[in-house]
């Protein structure tokens, strides 16, 4: 594909992708979609804070009315 570059080890293991900015302009809500995913999957285990508890330490930060 056009603008796009993969990045291999020493035995020629695919291991990271280079994208150019032009392509990623063109397929801007895609790649949106795709880091998203990304991002919510490398955060998978960590604690979860309930929503409730956010609300309240915003308003005590007097963040949120």
């Amino acid at each position: 594909m056009k603008g796009v570059k993969y990045v291999t080890d020493e035995k020629n293991n695919k291991i990271a992708v280079q994208i150019e900015l032009k392509v990623l302009e063109k397929y801007d809500e895609e790649m949106e979609d795709l880091l998203d995913g990304i991002i919510a999957e490398s955060k998978r285990d960590e604690e979860r804070v309930p929503l409730s508890k956010v609300i309240s330490n915003l308003k005590k930060k007097g963040k949120l009315k």
